[in-house]
């Protein structure tokens, strides 16, 4: 029934679609384009594209994940969904176009939080001088686990590695303040996520 059975599947992802979705149709309704950082399985980027057919929705990711997340892609063949780029926010230098939106979600509580602080001192590079920010996934509020699922998911993580983590969304938004973007929205989302939205206040 599934043309696409034999790639990687989140059921996550098809979980939330339909709510981040309705939140981007505002946060990027003034963009030209946008570029997802740690597209995954791809199907946030088929979703968003079809259904954001203004926008360009340029998918990107570690190289390791690029043949599934191209294969994706390429099935799709939508006008605004080009094929995906190589992108490690450590070592890859940014696309050339420079993007009047960006897309994160669940990737900074796998991050190490060193890595973190990159990804957002990136953003001057990566972003447009009047962007958007949408960042979604799990986040504690003054160091306390949103519930009880939000806690065992933590403790899954670092039982994987230490080093990662769900962040402190105070810790988030002071990185993102840094780099000129200001909270705009936080949005409750199913299962215990959010989706943290920012706007870009200083040229870049």
């Amino acid at each position: 029934m599934n043309m696409d059975s034999d790639l990687p599947f989140s059921q996550a992802c098809e979980n939330n679609k339909s709510p981040i979705l309705t939140v981007l149709q505002q946060a990027f309704a003034g963009c030209n384009n946008v570029l997802e950082v740690g597209s995954g399985t791809g199907q946030h980027a088929l979703h968003f594209a079809e259904h954001l057919p203004h926008l360009c929705w340029q998918a990107s990711d570690q190289p390791v994940y690029l043949p599934a997340l191209k294969e994706r892609i390429r099935r799709a063949a939508l006008p605004n969904l080009p094929l995906p780029l190589p992108l490690d926010i450590c070592t890859d230098p940014p696309p050339v176009v420079v993007a009047e939106g960006l897309f994160t979600a669940n990737t900074l509580h796998i991050m190490p939080w060193p890595v973190v602080n990159h990804f957002f001192s990136r953003l001057s590079e990566l972003t447009a001088a009047r962007a958007s920010l949408c960042i979604y996934g799990p986040f504690n509020y003054n160091g306390q686990f949103s519930s009880a699922s939000n806690q065992a998911f933590d403790a899954s993580l670092k039982s994987r590695d230490p080093a990662m983590g769900i962040r402190n969304s105070e810790q988030v938004l002071m990185l993102a303040q840094q780099q000129g973007f200001n909270l705009q929205q936080d949005y409750a989302m199913p299962a215990n996520n959010r989706l943290l939205w920012f706007t870009k206040t200083l040229q870049g």
